[in-house]
């Protein structure tokens, strides 16, 4: 089989005084995720979903959150790496489709610049990723405004 398939989800609590970033881009709020790394949910899924394509452990192998080498760290270095490791294993990214859900911050307007994020990352064209964000409509913690999550699915091939 050349061509495989992984999904990815992730969701973090939104907390007060921490930067917001998703898809790589910081967003101008007076919230952010709460996590160990920047807590970028979007890119997290990303990972998962590439990872997952390759028959690999998830990001919690690979980057554990009791590592102190990776408090805080910028998710896009972690994006960097599992795409370096799955080069090394002979897989190259087709594509991604990514969908983030959040009440808040409105994303429309910065969907460009997370993509070009993970393009850089990846080393994908822009075109190559697809990227989505929607709403909970008021449902659950996500609905009420605690919590953002992100689904990716990843297309991988072997090169």
């Amino acid at each position: 089989m050349n061509l495989r398939i992984g999904h990815g989800y992730d969701i973090h609590r939104i907390v007060p005084g921490r930067p917001l970033v998703l898809g790589g881009v910081k967003f101008d709020t007076d919230y952010g995720l709460d996590g160990h790394s920047d807590a970028d949910a979007l890119t997290h899924a990303a990972c998962d979903a590439l990872l997952g394509a390759a028959g690999l452990p998830d990001i919690g192998h690979f980057f554990p959150n009791t590592d102190p080498a990776y408090k805080g760290i910028d998710s896009q270095a972690l994006l960097r790496r599992v795409t370096e490791e799955l080069r090394a294993r002979g897989w190259g990214i087709v594509n991604l489709d990514l969908t983030v859900i959040a009440e808040k911050p409105r994303l429309f307007i910065h969907i460009d610049a997370m993509k070009a994020a993970l393009a850089r990352s990846t080393g994908l064209p822009a075109a190559a990723i697809g990227l989505k964000a929607t709403t909970n409509e008021g449902v659950d913690d996500i609905g009420r405004g605690l919590a953002i999550a992100a689904h990716a699915v990843a297309l991988i091939e072997k090169t």
